[in-house]
């Protein structure tokens, strides 16, 4: 049993990197433009995607017009395609948006916290590119970690982490060592990465887009914790699809948890009202 195990994922980390590898070896622009018309034209009707951002977008925003709807049915998708593809470009989607225009307030705070030796807690969420951030700040020299979930494919695994490393470092699998790791990582001084916009089962009930949304308290409780500083940053993709604009939020002031966690569920929601079309409105964030 252990050998089919290990035979059938050895079989399929093949297939999804020959996959892959084709795709990287188109011009990166027209690799991005083409993942993003495969997800939105393909995948997305095979999955049942649009179904659930009509069904989201019913819920929250019950008066868009019908053509508004069909639009973002398929823009959303297809910004996810693009998102994905960046994302395995690795080396050279962090070349590609590393001279980002940056604005906000939030920039200076994280250069003060760098020369104190403050470790900063950078939140974001699946809007634009969510990576973007860790991109940017990465090539200006700062160690920005990032937590992530290991495929259970260990093979598939190995080129993904890797893949993702070439944007930013250090990596953390999520587990008590990653967990670990990820501390000793914050209070040393360094900044790490983490998205906070997916509903937890036992999360606290907090409200997004005037909704209860379960949200998790983790990463303001590690703020106040680990005196790091908490600040809300998006990777905004601009008109042409393909560049992006930096936005560094002032950094959240220490409260509780549960409003520290509400200012990030508000600022998210700002950024989602500024460009609907951005944030992946398949998740089932109120279900």
């Amino acid at each position: 049993m252990a050998f089919a195990r290990k035979a059938l994922d050895f079989a399929q980390n093949i297939a999804l990197r020959s996959a892959i590898f084709a795709l990287l070896l188109v011009p990166y622009r027209l690799r991005v433009r083409a993942m993003g018309a495969v997800v939105e034209k393909i995948v997305s009707p095979l999955a049942g995607y649009g179904k659930r951002v009509e069904d989201n977008l019913a819920l929250i925003l019950p008066d868009l017009p019908k053509s508004e709807v069909a639009r973002l049915k398929s823009r959303v998708v297809n910004m996810a395609g693009r998102t994905l593809m960046e994302v395995y470009s690795g080396a050279q989607f962090k070349a590609h948006v590393a001279q980002s225009p940056i604005r906000g307030a939030g920039i200076e705070a994280i250069l003060q916290a760098r020369a104190a030796g403050q470790g900063v807690i950078l939140v974001s969420g699946h809007f634009g590119n969510y990576d973007v951030p860790r991109a940017v700040l990465s090539a200006q020299g700062h160690s920005v970690g990032a937590l992530y979930l290991p495929f259970r494919n260990p093979y598939f695994d190995a080129h993904y982490r890797a893949t993702i490393t070439a944007i930013g470092a250090p990596i953390f699998p999520r587990g008590r060592k990653g967990v670990s790791d990820m501390v000793r990582h914050l209070r040393a001084g360094g900044l790490m990465g983490l998205l906070n916009d997916q509903r937890i089962a036992h999360g606290a009930d907090l409200t997004f887009f005037g909704h209860r949304a379960k949200t998790a308290l983790s990463a303001a409780e590690m703020a106040l914790k680990y005196n790091c500083l908490l600040i809300p940053v998006y990777g905004i993709r601009q008109e042409d699809g393909l560049s992006f604009e930096l936005l560094i939020e002032a950094p959240i002031p220490h409260s509780t948890p549960e409003r520290m966690t509400q200012a990030l569920n508000d600022s998210l929601e700002a950024q989602v009202r500024a460009h609907l079309d951005q944030w992946f409105w398949v998740h089932r964030r109120w279900m």
